[in-house]
């Protein structure tokens, strides 16, 4: 298996540490071309409350969404490893994955689909962003959101989480301590959106995480 290429992009605050991935059977390089059947930009949970783009749910996000032939790529938000800049609250995490998505697409083309996923903090990100692509005629393909903040969350604040399209693919835990699942439930509902509830599983997935790569697998290609 290759190892992760870490690479530094220019962004609106400084430098933003990424790490890509390629999929299993890429056959090119990670040194440019087209090495995959699609592009997934993943976003890590708070910063400020130790997020970062090693973090076990988005590591096991990126390996379900590499299985299925996308190269993955993981920044690290503003203050977070070798990422320039300070927590923005949202505004200028998102500035910094139109960034990583117009790296992503000037180095491997913009024919190749282009997926979004996140977790927690950056699943609220990721929707974020999913609203400016659209806006900008670049819309991903699909959206995968786990853990989503939205509504109160105890010790934050309150989350106006944007709409979605829906065949997103969320997925939430019933014992979630962080991001109440009722929050979530209150926030799909108007926009029709399916939940994948884990029984007993806790807001970081322990010893539930097979459970992510089971469910992207199987609402993938619905």
């Amino acid at each position: 298996m290759l190892r992760a290429e870490r690479v530094l992009l220019d962004g609106p605050a400084g430098a933003i540490e990424t790490f890509v991935d390629p999929p299993p059977d890429a056959a090119a390089s990670l040194g440019g071309g087209a090495p995959a059947e699609g592009i997934a930009l993943i976003a890590h949970p708070h910063p400020l409350y130790g997020g970062s783009a090693d973090n076990k749910v988005v590591t096991t996000l990126a390996k379900a969404l590499r299985e299925l032939g996308c190269v993955t790529l993981r920044p690290n938000f503003r203050g977070v490893g070798a990422s320039a800049g300070a927590h923005d609250h949202g505004n200028g995490e998102t500035d910094d994955l139109l960034a990583v998505h117009a790296w992503a697409r000037a180095r491997y083309g913009a024919e190749l689909p282009f997926h979004l996923g996140g977790f927690s903090f950056g699943a609220y990100v990721a929707a974020r962003l999913a609203k400016r692509l659209a806006e900008a005629g670049d819309p991903a393909r699909r959206l995968v959101l786990i853990g989503t903040a939205a509504g109160f969350v105890e010790g934050s604040r309150r989350y106006v989480t944007e709409a979605v399209t829906p065949d997103t693919i969320v997925i939430h835990g019933d014992r979630d301590e962080v991001v109440p699942l009722a929050n979530v439930l209150a926030w799909a509902e108007p926009l029709d959106l399916v939940v994948s509830v884990v029984p007993g599983a806790s807001h970081f997935f322990d010893r539930k995480l097979h459970f992510i790569r089971r469910i992207v697998a199987s609402q993938w290609a619905r």
